[in-house]
């Protein structure tokens, strides 16, 4: 199923949500061993945080529909789908149910990734298809929400590459 945002902004060839989650999953390897942080559970909470998608779809604030009826929505898909999953169920349910409260740091670091990915996957496109600027909305819809230090730096280093792509445009 390709990411509702990229659909809506017409991105030809865009991702898809299970695309995503790998990506992000591979993104937990930038946790730093010195880091009080459990890199297994941040791969695992990366893995399963939009996996309730695959039954309600990609909501976004576009689709109209309210947060609160988003995360139920969610919640009921991800409850279904851990009750299919036997013993493993409850532990999945929990991580990530952990992740939407955003309860521990392991989820705020998770939280922080997705909005890496979303600015990572944006200029991407952007360069892609040659349309510097075309995607702004997504820079900032992250804008000053990156939390994680280290993922910070990185989302600093990739809007000063971005913004130097879109001056030295011709559009």
């Amino acid at each position: 199923m390709k990411r509702t945002g990229w659909v809506i902004r017409n991105v030809p060839d865009p991702e898809t949500i299970a695309g995503h989650m790998y990506r992000m999953a591979m993104l937990s390897f930038l946790v730093d061993n010195e880091e009080n942080l459990d890199k297994v559970k941040i791969m695992q909470m990366a893995l399963i945080h939009d996996l309730a998608e695959c039954i309600v779809g990609d909501i976004t604030p576009h689709c109209g529909v309210p947060p609160d009826v988003k995360h139920r929505l969610e919640d009921e898909a991800m409850d279904y789908i851990c009750k299919l999953l036997g013993d493993k169920g409850p532990v999945i349910l929990e991580m990530f149910r952990e992740y939407e409260r955003q309860e521990s740091p392991e989820a705020m670091y998770v939280k922080d990734l997705d909005r890496l990915d979303l600015i990572m996957q944006a200029y991407e496109y952007e360069k892609r298809d040659n349309v510097p600027g075309e995607l702004e909305e997504f820079f900032v819809a992250t804008n000053g929400k990156i939390r994680h230090p280290c993922i910070s730096r990185i989302a600093s280093g990739i809007n000063a590459v971005r913004d130097a792509f879109c001056r030295n445009s011709n559009h």
